[in-house]
């Protein structure tokens, strides 16, 4: 038979976007105990209703799901959802850097070994305690949409959402899940979708939530957008800025002594004394002036003329460039800990984050080899880890004013009062301080019965806290005691 003669329904069968799946058997020994599993990897397709012609494919979502072998009923298993966030990121951080049963090999510090990078069973998987599954949002990962389908569909906070969800349910009803106990995991931006999520999914599906865990989070983008007229970030940023001035031994030795104390103090001040006099603005007298302009040089590291110059108000961009230039160092975004240089030592902002691009290398080059040498996954396609959408992501219900998926969050709990969140901050994270995230939640309208729901945890490192091999092993021991207490 001809190609031009075969029957139309073949053609259309050879046309249509098809799943794949890699089913692979491995094992781990955590604590003594060898834990046996099966990962799943592949794509699920996502479809729409069309009045004309049904359901339509719209896009093809990669996913990577652990669950453990030897378990009789399924339901007895908890099933926890992991994403990251971005806009525009893989599921690769959490998957290969905290959750999952490989973990990619830095020094106890977070510093990257030489290439090349390996990957190495991690003792601290969550895998003990939950199934997990990681997501890869359209666009990411070796997620797209369908031939003749605009990604750009999906590019914004509610078609995220929606997308996502969609998927959970696809997962949650063709693995017969729906008696697990449920988790989502975010990270970052992921933690803006996990918000807007713990609404969807339970008025949508009525898929209610045993617990929702937040890494670095951002949920109100008040918080973190230094624009004209909103003082607010200047006020919430300034505890991490001191955090980071202590990592590098730049504040006097009284401040120096204990880190905790410090930031105490400087939580006191930000949210005392600073706001009055941001809030004052131009009818602040000099003498007040002064007195902020001495405390923030004291906290935060920099000259008395830099911080008199920045109008008592430090973009965050340049405190990195401007707490070691007199060195020639900059110092990282999502963990201030770490240092790079630049081309021109008088500049602005950094050219790149050294924090980024110290785990971008390791993290892409054991994903690709981990995928298709362990999983049995064979695409050609180029696995996105972070592809940037942030300028031409959409919020278009959010339009002229600032994004808060926390509200949604309150939502959720008017829905399932039994829900409970974890939100894990790191000290020297300056993409997500955590004074910032304090904020957010002591301005989520709660019962005080509800507040109680909502713990908060705290470690000496940055966005990815994990990196640092003593915050994992806490991260780590703080999350399963969320699971089981959530259960």
């Amino acid at each position: 038979m001809t190609e031009q003669s075969q029957p139309s329904d073949q053609k259309e069968k050879e046309t249509k976007p098809q799943e794949i799946t890699s089913k692979t058997q491995h094992s781990i020994i955590i604590d003594g105990n060898k834990l046996e599993y099966t990962v799943t990897a592949g794509t699920i397709i996502l479809k729409e209703e069309n009045v004309e012609n049904g359901e339509v494919a719209k896009a093809s979502i990669f996913y990577i799901a652990y669950t453990l072998d030897g378990v009789e009923n399924s339901a007895d298993r908890p099933v926890t959802f992991s994403f990251n966030g971005g806009p525009g990121s893989s599921s690769v951080w959490m998957h290969l850097g905290l959750l999952g049963p490989k973990r990619v090999l830095f020094d106890d510090d977070g510093n990257p070994l030489p290439p090349p990078y390996k990957l190495i069973d991690n003792e601290f998987t969550l895998l003990s305690h939950t199934d997990l599954v990681f997501i890869d949002p359209v666009s990411t990962g070796y997620s797209r949409t369908v031939p003749k389908e605009k990604p750009d569909q999906f590019h914004s906070l509610k078609k995220d959402v929606e997308s996502v969800g969609e998927f959970i349910r696809l997962w949650t009803t063709r693995n017969n899940r729906w008696s697990s106990a449920k988790f989502l995991i975010g990270e970052s931006y992921g933690t803006t979708r996990a918000g807007g999520l713990s609404e969807f999914l339970q008025a949508r599906y009525g898929m209610y939530l045993n617990g929702i865990m937040l890494v670095s989070s951002i949920l109100n983008f008040i918080t973190a957008r230094f624009t004209p007229g909103n003082d607010l970030p200047f006020i919430l940023f300034l505890p991490t800025y001191a955090a980071t001035a202590w990592y590098h031994k730049k504040l006097s030795p009284e401040l120096q002594k204990d880190l905790g104390k410090t930031l105490a103090q400087v939580e006191e001040f930000a949210s005392g004394e600073y706001t009055l006099a941001l809030m004052k603005g131009n009818r602040l007298s000099e003498g007040e002036r002064q007195q902020i302009i001495e405390k923030l040089a004291y906290f935060t590291g920099l000259s008395k003329e830099y911080v008199d110059k920045t109008n008592l108000r430090i973009d965050i961009h340049r405190f990195t460039k401007e707490l070691r230039r007199s060195e020639g160092i900059t110092v990282g975004r999502l963990d201030s800990r770490y240092t790079g240089f630049d081309k021109d030592g008088v500049g602005e902002y950094y050219e790149s984050d050294p924090s980024y691009n110290a785990i971008l290398g390791p993290y892409t080059a054991t994903l690709y080899d981990y995928v298709r040498r362990d999983l049995g996954v064979e695409l050609d396609r180029h696995y996105e880890i972070l592809i940037s959408l942030y300028q031409s992501w959409k919020y278009d219900e959010h339009e002229n004013q600032f994004v808060n998926t926390a509200e949604q969050l309150r939502t959720a709990f008017q829905l399932n009062p039994a829900m409970k969140v974890i939100v894990c901050n790191g000290y020297f994270d300056l993409a997500t301080p955590y004074f910032a995230t304090r904020y957010t939640f002591d301005h989520i309208e709660l019962p005080a019965g509800l507040q109680k729901n909502i713990c908060m945890t705290y470690y000496r490192s940055g966005h990815m806290m994990y990196t640092h091999k003593p915050s994992l092993s806490q991260v780590t021991l703080d999350l399963k005691e969320f699971i089981q207490k959530s259960i």
